[in-house]
C-alpha cells in the first residue's frame, strides 16, 4: 500500500464516519472531502471542482426541475389519482396499483418528488377503504425507488455510473437500458411486498387505525385527554382583557380552541380578542399547570416592601452591566431564571438611549450596548468583570438606582401562608420568574436575607418573597383562581363533529428549512391561521409544550383550525399534508405543455439528437419559458445538498483510480472470491454496495463503489456494463430510512420504526439481488466488452 492509497483511504473512512454519525450535514461533508483531497495534492485543483459541471450533476439539477414542473401542472397527481382509484377496497389490490404507480412515475421523476406527491393521495385513499395507511406508505415508497431502476434518469446512482463509464472510456447506458432488469426488479418487488412483506408491516399508525375523520384524529392523539373548559364568572377580574393579556396564553401555555359567547362560538379567537364575562373558553394544555398558577392566589400581599428592599440593598450590590455586542448575550431573549442560574443575579431593569426597561423584560430581546441593572451579592457581581458577555461592569449605589430607575413603584411583598399549597414546592415547580414578569429578588425567612437559592430549595410557611413586577397581575393571578370548569363539555367537543373545526396531519417536506427548528419557527398560527394541536414521534404523541420542540424528520404534525384555513396549507412548501382539505393542481391548462416536454427530453435522448444532460437542460428550461413554473420555483425545487454531496464526491472516485486504491480493494475483493468465478465477484460487489446502503447515502455510496467495480471488471476482463448494473441495482436503499429521503418521509405518518425496514427491506433486497445476479449473465454477459 503507497502512501497516496493510505491517505485515500483514511479520507474515505473519515467521511463514512461522518456520514454514520451525522455529526455534519452530508453536503459539508462532501465539501471538506474535495478540499482535502486538493489540499493533499491527490488531485488536481481542477478535478477537484470537477464535479460541479459533471453531466451527471447538471443532469440531476435539471430533472429536479422537470419534476416541479409536472406537479405544479398536476400531471403527477391528476394520474394517480385516477389509478389509485382502481384498487377498489382490497390492501392487496392497493398495494400493487400504488407501487406500479409510483414506479411508472419514478421513472421520469424525482424519487422523493413522486413519494412527496403520492404520500397525502395514499393515505386518503387507505382511510377511505379502511385500511391502515401503514401498510401501503412504505410499500408506495419502494414502488418509487425501484421505479427509479427503469430508466437513466430514474435515479441519480444510474447517471453515476453511466458516467463514470464514459470517463472510463467504455460506452455508457441508453435511457431504457436499465429497464431490463429494473422492469423485472419492480414487477417482482411489487408482488413480494403485496402477498407477503405486507403481513411484516405493522396495523396501527398515527394513520388512526385506518378509520377517517377529525374524531378520530382527535382520539388518536388524544386531545381530549388535555382538552378543558373555563368559564368566567360575573364579574370577572379578566373581564376587558384582551387573551394575550389575561395570561392563559403566554403564561399558562394553553391553546385557547374556541371561544362562546352566549350563542355564538369564535374558533381559533384572536390573541387580541376581549373577554367578557359569561364567556366559555375551550383551551388544550395542562390543567395541573394552570392549577400550579391558581395557588398563586394563597399568597398574601404585605405592606413593606421599601423596608425589605433597603435591608436587601444593604445586604447586596447593584451595578449596571453593558452587554457586549460581540458576547453571547447580544441578540438572545432575556429569560430570567436562566440569568440568574448563569450570573447569580438578579435582573432589575434594562437601559437603552432613551428608555428604561423595567417590565415584560423576559421576551426581550437583547442588543450590544444595552444596560442590564442587577442585584446581587458582591462576590457575584466581581465575577462579572471575567465574563466575555459584558463588555463594562459600572457599580451604582442604591441613591443612583432610586434616582435614575424608581425602583420602588414595581416592588410589593407576598406573604407565604401556612395554608398555602406552594409550601413545601420548590422554585422550579413555580418558575416564579417565568409566570408574567416576576422577578424574585429576595427571600426572607425567620428576620434573615436570603439571596443565593436554587432551582431545587423548597418554599416554607411564613416566608416573605420580595417581588419586582406589576401588582395588577396579581389580579389575573386571583382572576385565574375565579374561573370555574365545566365539567360537561360535549357541547363543545362537538366544534370537530359539525366541521367549525378540522384536524389535518402533515409532515415536513424532506428539503424544508425548519428541520431542527422549533415549532413555533412554522409561525403557522401568524401566516395561516391555524394551531399544531400534537406532534407524533416514534409511536407517541406529545400535546404540550409544542412551541419550543425541535422538529425532527418524519415528524407528523396535527393541525387544527377552520376548514378555509386548513386548505392554505397544502400552498406550503415545507409541508406535505396527508389528508388535505382540498387539492387542486396550481395550473391545470399547462399539463398537456409539461407532459409535451417531458416527452420532447426523451425523444431527443433516445434519437440521439442530445446527450440526456442537454436534453434536460433544454426542456427544463422551456418549462420555465412556457410558465409551467416560475425562476423561483425551478431554484427552489432543486435539492442543492444532493447537488453539492454529488459534486463533492466525484472527486474522491478520482482519486481513488489515480491512487491505486480502487485497484487495490477490487484486488482484495477479486483474491477472495475470483476463484469461484466472474459471477461470484460480481454477487460480492452486489452485497458489499447492499451493506452500505444501511448507513451511508446512496449517492456518496454509488461514487464510491463504482471505481472499485470498473477495476473488478477490468482484472476479470468483465463487460463494464455489467458491474455498473450491479452497483446501481445494490444502491436501491431498501432496508433502512437513513440513506434515502424517501423512506424517511414516510416514517412518521406511518409510524414505522427501523426495524420494520429491515422486516421487509431486507427480505426484498435479498430477492432483488437473485434477480439481478439472474438475469445479469443474460442481457450483460460476464465478458470482456
Amino acid at each position: 500500500m503507497t502512501l497516496e492509497i493510505a491517505l485515500v483511504l483514511l479520507l474515505l473512512m473519515a467521511a463514512l464516519m461522518l456520514f454514520i454519525t451525522e455529526w455534519l450535514r452530508m453536503d459539508v461533508v462532501a465539501l471538506l472531502v474535495l478540499c482535502a483531497l486538493a489540499l493533499l495534492g491527490l488531485v488536481s485543483p481542477a478535478e477537484a471542482v470537477s464535479g460541479f459541471s459533471n453531466p451527471a450533476v447538471i443532469t440531476v439539477w435539471a430533472m429536479f426541475i422537470m419534476s416541479e414542473g409536472l406537479t405544479r401542472a398536476g400531471i403527477a397527481d391528476s394520474i394517480g389519482r385516477r389509478v389509485i382509484r382502481l384498487s377498489g377496497n382490497s390492501e392487496t389490490q392497493m398495494i400493487i396499483v400504488i407501487m406500479l404507480v409510483a414506479g411508472l412515475l419514478s421513472a421520469f421523476m424525482s424519487n422523493i418528488g413522486v413519494v412527496a406527491l403520492l404520500l397525502p393521495v395514499t393515505v386518503e385513499a387507505a382511510r377511505r377503504c379502511g385500511i391502515p395507511p401503514a401498510k401501503v406508505l412504505m410499500p408506495m415508497a419502494f414502488g418509487a425507488m425501484l421505479g427509479g431502476l427503469l430508466t437513466l434518469i430514474g435515479t441519480p446512482p444510474n447517471l453515476l455510473v453511466s458516467i463514470a463509464l464514459e470517463n472510463n472510456n467504455q460506452p455508457g447506458f441508453n435511457l431504457f437500458d436499465f429497464a431490463l432488469i429494473g422492469l423485472p426488479v419492480l414487477l417482482a418487488g411489487t408482488l413480494f411486498v403485496a402477498f407477503i412483506g405486507r403481513h411484516l408491516l405493522p396495523a396501527t399508525d398515527p394513520g388512526r387505525a385506518g378509520l377517517a375523520g377529525s374524531r378520530n384524529l382527535s382520539d388518536q392523539y388524544g386531545l381530549q385527554e388535555r382538552i378543558f373548559a373555563l368559564r368566567l364568572p360575573k364579574p370577572s377580574l379578566l373581564a376587558g382583557r384582551t387573551l394575550e393579556e389575561s395570561g392563559l396564553i403566554n403564561t399558562v401555555g394553553l391553546v385557547v380552541i374556541a371561544l362562546t359567547r352566549g350563542k355564538e362560538t369564535f374558533t381559533l379567537p384572536s390573541r387580541q380578542t376581549v373577554l367578557k364575562a359569561g364567556d366559555i373558553v375551550l383551551a388544550q394544555g395542562k390543567f395541573n399547570r394552570f392549577e400550579r398558577l391558581r395557588s398563586w392566589n394563597s399568597l398574601t400581599i404585605e405592606r413593606e416592601a421599601p423596608m425589605l428592599h433597603e435591608k436587601l440593598l444593604a445586604a447586596s450590590g447593584l451595578a449596571e452591566l453593558e452587554v457586549a455586542a460581540d458576547g453571547p448575550l447580544a441578540d438572545e431573549i432575556l429569560e430570567h431564571h436562566r440569568f440568574r442560574e448563569n450570573y447569580q443575579l438578579n435582573v432589575l431593569a434594562v437601559k437603552r438611549p432613551g428608555q428604561t426597561l423595567r417590565t415584560r423584560l423576559a421576551d426581550l430581546s437583547l442588543a450590544g450596548g444595552d444596560k442590564i441593572l442587577v442585584q446581587g451579592s458582591r462576590t457575584a457581581l466581581e465575577a462579572m468583570q471575567k465574563q466575555e458577555a459584558f463588555s463594562a461592569v459600572n457599580p451604582l449605589s442604591a441613591d443612583d438606582v432610586k434616582r435614575q430607575y424608581k425602583l420602588e413603584e414595581r416592588l410589593f411583598v407576598l406573604g407565604l401562608p401556612a395554608d398555602s399549597p406552594l409550601v413545601d414546592s420548590t422554585f422550579a415547580d413555580n418558575r416564579l420568574g417565568d409566570a408574567f414578569d416576576f422577578r424574585l429578588l429576595g427571600l426572607f425567612r425567620n428576620g434573615e436575607i436570603i439571596q443565593q437559592f436554587h432551582s431545587d430549595d423548597k418554599l416554607e410557611a411564613g416566608d416573605l418573597l420580595l417581588i419586582q413586577g406589576r401588582e395588577e397581575d396579581l389580579d389575573i393571578l386571583r382572576g385565574f383562581k375565579e374561573l370555574e370548569r365545566l365539567d360537561d363539555m360535549s357541547p363543545y367537543l362537538d366544534l370537530l363533529a359539525k366541521g367549525k373545526l378540522e384536524l389535518v396531519e402533515a409532515t415536513l417536506h424532506p428539503r424544508s428549512k425548519y428541520i431542527g427548528q422549533s415549532v413555533n419557527a412554522l409561525q403557522l398560527d401568524k401566516r395561516y391561521k391555524v394551531e399544531v394541536a400534537a406532534i407524533w414521534r416514534e409511536g407517541r404523541s406529545y400535546r404540550t409544550a409544542l412551541g419550543s420542540m425541535l422538529l425532527q424528520p418524519g415528524d407528523a404534525l396535527l393541525i387544527v383550525g377552520p376548514r378555509s384555513r386548513l386548505a392554505q396549507l397544502t400552498d406550503s412548501e415545507h409541508l406535505i399534508v396527508m389528508n388535505p382539505v382540498q387539492v387542486k393542481p396550481i395550473n391545470a391548462s399547462k399539463a398537456p405543455l409539461a407532459a409535451g416536454l417531458m416527452g420532447l427530453m426523451v425523444l431527443l435522448t433516445v434519437t440521439g439528437v442530445l446527450p440526456i444532460y442537454l436534453a434536460a437542460i433544454l426542456a427544463a428550461t422551456l418549462m420555465v419559458a412556457s410558465r409551467c413554473l416560475s425562476m423561483e420555483q425551478a431554484y427552489a425545487a432543486i435539492d442543492w445538498r444532493s447537488i453539492f454531496l454529488i459534486a463533492g464526491m466525484l472527486p474522491l472516485g478520482l482519486a481513488m483510480q489515480h491512487s491505486g486504491a480502487a485497484a487495490w480493494l477490487a484486488g482484495g475483493v477479486q483474491s477472495g472470491l475470483g476463484q469461484y468465478g466472474p459471477l461470484a465477484v460480481m454477487a460480492g460487489l452486489y452485497l458489499v454496495t447492499a451493506l452500505g446502503t444501511l448507513v451511508i447515502p446512496t449517492v456518496a455510496l454509488v461514487l464510491i463503489m463504482a471505481p472499485i467495480g470498473l477495476m473488478l471488471s477490468s482484472a476479470l476482463g468483465v463487460n463494464g456494463q455489467s458491474a455498473m448494473m450491479v452497483v446501481a441495482v445494490a444502491a436501491t436503499s431498501l432496508a433502512s430510512p437513513v440513506s434515502h429521503a424517501a423512506n424517511t418521509l414516510v416514517m412518521g405518518p406511518g409510524g414505522y420504526r427501523f426495524i420494520d425496514y429491515l422486516k421487509v427491506g431486507g427480505p426484498l433486497s435479498l430477492l432483488l439481488f437473485v434477480i439481478t445476479m439472474a438475469l445479469l449473465p443474460v442481457f450483460w454477459p460476464l465478458s470482456g466488452g
